[in-house]
C-alpha cells in the first residue's frame, strides 16, 4: 500500500487518497467570479461550483458585505430556545419560496437529512402510529455521509464498510408498491437528478405514485438540485410533488458559508405542539444552527436571484449546453451525457480515463472531479457561454490526446 513519506499537508481531506495528494498543486488561495486561484497563481474555472455550492460566483460583493455587516452586529446566538431577526426573515423567505411553512436550520446537507428522518419518526409517534419506523429511497440514492443519511443511501462505495452504524432502508421504484406498507414512515427522493450517482436522471414517471394522497411522508432532498441548478428554483415543482419535508443546503448561502434547512409543512409542525411535559417537541439541535452570519449571507443570495436575474442566465447557459455538448457526446470515448439544467455528467468509457481527463483539464484551466467514470460539469449559475465553450474545447482536446 502506498504511503506518503514526505507529507505536504496535515489537512485530512474528504474523499481524497492522501497518499497521492500534493497540497502544492491543489491549494486554492483566492476566488472571484467563476474562478479559483491556486498557490502557484494558476487561475482555473470552477466547473463544479466547489461541489455544487457556488451560485453567484466566489466572493460576490453583495454577499461579502452582508457577512461583514452581520458579523459586526451579532456574530452568533443560540437557536436553542431563542431566535434572532435574520433567522426569522430567512425562514419566512424560504417558506414563501418553497410553499412549505417552517424552517429548521442546521449547517450541512447531511445534517438536514438527519433532521428530516427524526422529524418523520417523531411525527408518527406523536400521531399515534409508532409502528411507522421504516424509510424508502430511490435506487442509487445518495443523501449524505452521516449515519442516518448513509442509511437511506444506496451507493455501496459510500456506505458498504459502515454497515454497523446504518439501518436498513427499503427501495422505492416507479411502481410505488412500497407505499402500501403499514410500517413505512417516509419516502425520501432526490428530484430529477441523482448527482452523486453520476448525474443520473430519474424518469418523471418514477415520481407519479408520490403525487397521490398516501400515508407515508414525502421527504424531498433538494440539497444538490435546489436554487436553480436544474432550471427552476426547486426541482420538485415541475414534478408536481408536494413534500411534507424539504431539505435544502449547498446553495442556500450562494456557496459562501455552511448552512442548511429542513422545511416542514403546517401539518407536520402542528403534530409537535403541546404542553412542555408532554415532550412532543423535536429533540434535535446543533450549536451553530441558524448562525446569524450564515443567515445574512443566505438573504443576500436570495436578493441576488432577483437583482441579477440568475435563473434567466442559468436558462440561457442550459440552452448553450444543448449545442456545446453535441460534439462531446459524439466522441468515441464518451459513453453517455446526462444533463438537467446546469447539472451535467459526461460518462467516459472507463474510470482511469475519467481520472486522467480531470487531471489534464486542470492543466488546461478547468477544475472538476470525477464520479467513477463520470466527469462533472456543474458550473456556477453566473457562468458565461464562453466559459462553458472553453470547458468543452478543453475536454475534447484531452479526449483526443
Amino acid at each position: 500500500m502506498p504511503t506518503s513519506t514526505t507529507p505536504t499537508s496535515h489537512h485530512w481531506l474528504p474523499f481524497t487518497q492522501m497518499a497521492t495528494f500534493d497540497a502544492r498543486t491543489h491549494t486554492f488561495v483566492r476566488g472571484f467570479g467563476t474562478t479559483l486561484v491556486d498557490a502557484r497563481g494558476r487561475e482555473v474555472f470552477d466547473a463544479i461550483s466547489s461541489v455544487w455550492t457556488t451560485i453567484h460566483g466566489h466572493c460576490h460583493p453583495a454577499i461579502c458585505d452582508a457577512i461583514c455587516r452581520q458579523a459586526a452586529i451579532l456574530d452568533h446566538a443560540t437557536a436553542l430556545g431563542a431566535t434572532h431577526p435574520v433567522a426569522e426573515e430567512l425562514a419566512r423567505r424560504l417558506a414563501a419560496l418553497s410553499g412549505l411553512d417552517y424552517a429548521f436550520f442546521s449547517s450541512d446537507g447531511a445534517s438536514a437529512i438527519e433532521v428530516a428522518l427524526k422529524i418523520a419518526l417523531k411525527y408518527w409517534h406523536n400521531a399515534g402510529e409508532p409502528k411507522r419506523t421504516r424509510f424508502a429511497r430511490l435506487v442509487d440514492a445518495y443523501h449524505g455521509d452521516t449515519a442516518g443519511a448513509m442509511s437511506v443511501s444506496a451507493i455501496g462505495t459510500f456506505k458498504s464498510e459502515f454497515g454497523p452504524i446504518c439501518f436498513d432502508a427499503l427501495t422505492y421504484d416507479a411502481l410505488g408498491e412500497v407505499l402500501e406498507r403499514e410500517d413505512l414512515a417516509a419516502v425520501i427522493v432526490e428530484p430529477t437528478v441523482q448527482a452523486a450517482a453520476g448525474m443520473r436522471i430519474v424518469e418523471r414517471a418514477a415520481y407519479e405514485p408520490l403525487r397521490r394522497s398516501h400515508a407515508p411522508l414525502l421527504i424531498v432532498d433538494e440539497i444538490a438540485t435546489g436554487f436553480g441548478r436544474t432550471g427552476p428554483m426547486f426541482a420538485f415543482s415541475p414534478l408536481g410533488l408536494e413534500p411534507d419535508v424539504l431539505c435544502l443546503g449547498k446553495g442556500v448561502t450562494g456557496g459562501a458559508l455552511a448552512l442548511s434547512a429542513t422545511l416542514a409543512s403546517e401539518r407536520i409542525y402542528q403534530a409537535f405542539l403541546g404542553e412542555l411535559d408532554e415532550e412532543r417537541h423535536l429533540f434535535h439541535g446543533h450549536s451553530y444552527a441558524a448562525n446569524p452570519i450564515a443567515c445574512a449571507a443566505a438573504l443576500a443570495s436570495l436578493e441576488l436571484f432577483a437583482q441579477e436575474r440568475t435563473l434567466d442566465n442559468a436558462a440561457a447557459r442550459s440552452a448553450d449546453l444543448e449545442t456545446l455538448l453535441a460534439p462531446v457526446a459524439a466522441h468515441p470515448h464518451v459513453r453517455d451525457v446526462r444533463r438537467a439544467g446546469l447539472m451535467c455528467g459526461i460518462e467516459l468509457d472507463d474510470r482511469e480515463r475519467a481520472r486522467d481527463a480531470v487531471r489534464a483539464l486542470y492543466d488546461r484551466g478547468h477544475f472538476t472531479r470525477p464520479i467513477g467514470s463520470v466527469v462533472q460539469l456543474v458550473p456556477p449559475l453566473c457562468s458565461t457561454r464562453a466559459e462553458l465553450a472553453s470547458f468543452m474545447d478543453a475536454l475534447l482536446a484531452v479526449l483526443d490526446a
